[in-house]
């Protein structure tokens, strides 16, 4: 059996831990075996994981103690570096490249370094580190992946000598189903809503103030319109905050982290995600499995578009426009939302993508 060593899963489940876990339970785990080099005290999808065979080890974080990180990163692959024929480094940010130098140190053969957005000014510093690690990257990695063109771009400069590696989805999992839609949006108290649905880490990136104040201004024309906000992250108290003070209380659902997104995606009616920077969301692939309009930010990569019912707006359109936009998007059967031809013929069908994935490695 072949071992990879995986960083980049966190305790939040968001796109590059669903992007991984869609990978790993679809491999041949007789021959290929994932083990999860962490930073966080828990793991997204920890129990799936050793479930599955899969070992998860943890360090210190780089931010909070930067001696006892590269001690404890050494130690580890003093003992460990020998098991595994891969390293695949999974980020938004080349700020650090640690994991990467100290595989080729001690002899980690492939040295994979995987892009996940097309931008990420978090700070000032890891801008400045990310800069200074574009040039050093070359020198350790032994190949470089990202999920879009921009993503590339952002991490190399160009898609030039760059694989683009399909942020593939398991597509059965989302197939619409009007049963599970009655019975959740019964549970969720929403029969009659028109349902707007998001989900996304409550992060600057992801631009939830500006959907919040175009829901506020929508729903004026739309008494029955209802939002959804799927996860977890540092802005949630202020957005919550937000929503009482545009007295939209019973018109906006805070879910918090759910383990039943295919579910969900069923209970709306339309999907939006306005973020700031993106790679290539997992989030919009799933939602177009489930058969939703989708009105995305232009910052979205358009390789994200697979149905015809995506549609990119800038913005920095008036609120009108996202209003206009959304109201369109209603008018659309709901029968047609089971028709999954197209993301069944797309390349982020997991199924047509593992193969190619295990090449890599067997």
């Amino acid at each position: 059996m072949k071992k990879i060593l995986v960083f980049g899963i966190t305790d939040n489940p968001g796109g590059i831990e669903s992007f991984l876990m869609n990978y790993y339970r679809k491999i041949d785990r007789n021959v290929l075996q994932f083990d999860f080099l962490c930073n966080t005290e828990t793991v997204a999808y920890e129990k799936e994981i050793l479930s599955l065979g899969g070992t998860v080890y943890r360090l210190p974080a780089r931010s909070r103690d930067r001696r006892t990180f590269e001690a404890s990163l050494e130690q580890f692959m003093k003992e460990h570096a020998s098991e595994y024929c891969a390293i695949w480094e999974n980020v938004c940010s080349l700020a650090n490249i640690d994991y990467l130098t100290e595989a080729l140190k001690y002899g980690i053969p492939r040295r994979i370094i995987h892009s996940h957005n097309g931008e990420n000014p978090d700070s000032f510093l890891r801008g400045v580190l990310h800069r200074i690690n574009r040039i050093r990257v070359r020198h350790v990695a032994t190949d470089f992946w990202a999920c879009s063109k921009e993503a590339a771009k952002w991490f190399y400069g160009s898609s030039k000598d760059c694989r683009i590696i399909p942020n593939a989805i398991d597509i059965s999992r989302f197939k619409f189903d009007p049963v599970i839609r009655e019975a959740y949006r019964k549970d969720l108290g929403i029969e009659e809503k028109h349902v707007i649905g998001h989900v996304g880490r409550f992060h600057f990136q992801k631009n939830h103030e500006y959907l919040i104040r175009v829901f506020a201004q929508y729903i004026k024309t739309d008494p029955k319109a209802h939002l959804l906000l799927v996860g977890q992250g540092e802005l949630e108290d202020k957005m919550k905050q937000l929503v009482r003070a545009l007295k939209l209380e019973q018109a906006v659902t805070f879910l918090g982290v759910r383990s039943d997104l295919p579910q969900l995606y069923q209970a709306m009616d339309l999907f939006v995600l306005p973020s700031v920077f993106e790679g290539l969301p997992v989030v919009a692939l799933e939602a177009q499995a489930s058969g939703l309009p989708c009105i995305l930010a232009d910052s979205v990569s358009q390789e994200t578009k697979v149905n015809e019912n995506v549609q990119f707006l800038p913005l920095n359109n008036s609120e009108d426009t996202w209003m206009e936009a959304m109201k369109d998007a209603f008018n659309y059967d709901p029968k047609a939302r089971a028709d999954q031809s197209r993301m069944l013929k797309s390349r982020f069908n997991i199924n047509t993508q593992i193969s190619e994935f295990e090449k890599e490695f067997i």
